[in-house]
């Protein structure tokens, strides 16, 4: 596993952090003085007494854009994927609670990912609520809030942590786009069938068996 990443430019301004943490809404970014001088023991600390989960970047608590249909798009995804996964004895699929510590100082929660039992201390499931692992595929379902420069800085750094696969997928437009690499990408549409790579060889998914999800209603 990767263990550090490459140093963030020097920050002389509030802009200056905003850029830096990908433009971020104001209002999803926790204050803190000094600013900057946040822990992992504050991401904990938070959900314990405010149920809201946060990353830690760059010393800054970012909180983590959620929604009602991004998590029932997310679980559905983790029905398929676990459905795969579960028989094989692949390794783990987590969800929207699913904190890694990808580098020091570095706290990532993909919306859905699978981490393979080789990539994990022992083969056996973590006991901490902060590992440190990365994920074999990592999967972000976008939210109104979240930014093109911040999901860039996603990709990148579930890359840099050891990430071979990641998956975002937007509601609205229907769309997934699929990531090899941080520059390297293809987008699909629900027309259009999702696989699982060099990752999950084997696993496919009709996108339009996933999206279908948010058409669901009471009247069918």
């Amino acid at each position: 596993m990767t263990t550090s990443l490459a140093s963030p430019p020097r920050v002389e301004s509030l802009a200056d952090f905003l850029e830096q943490l990908g433009n971020v809404p104001l209002r999803r970014i926790r204050v803190r003085a000094p600013l900057g001088a946040a822990t992992e023991q504050d991401i904990l600390d938070i959900y314990e007494r405010e149920k809201r989960l946060y990353e830690l970047v760059d010393g800054i608590l970012v909180e983590k854009a959620m929604g009602f249909r991004e998590s029932v798009l997310a679980m559905a995804l983790i029905a398929f994927l676990r459905g795969f996964v579960r028989p094989r004895n692949l390794g783990l699929v987590a969800g929207e609670g699913g904190m890694m510590r990808l580098a020091p100082g570095l706290v990532r929660i993909p919306d859905v990912s699978f981490i393979s039992w080789d990539h994990i201390p022992g083969r056996r499931m973590p006991t901490e609520p902060i590992p440190d692992l990365y994920p074999d595929l990592a999967v972000e379902v976008l939210s109104t809030s979240n930014t093109a420069a911040e999901m860039l800085r996603k990709c990148r750094e579930y890359f840099a942590a050891g990430a071979r696969l990641v998956w975002l997928i937007d509601p609205v437009a229907r769309t997934v786009a699929v990531y090899t690499a941080p520059e390297r990408w293809t987008v699909l549409d629900e027309s259009q069938t999702l696989d699982g790579g060099d990752v999950l060889p084997g696993f496919i998914l009709p996108l339009r068996d996933l999206f279908t999800e948010l058409d669901e209603n009471g009247n069918q």
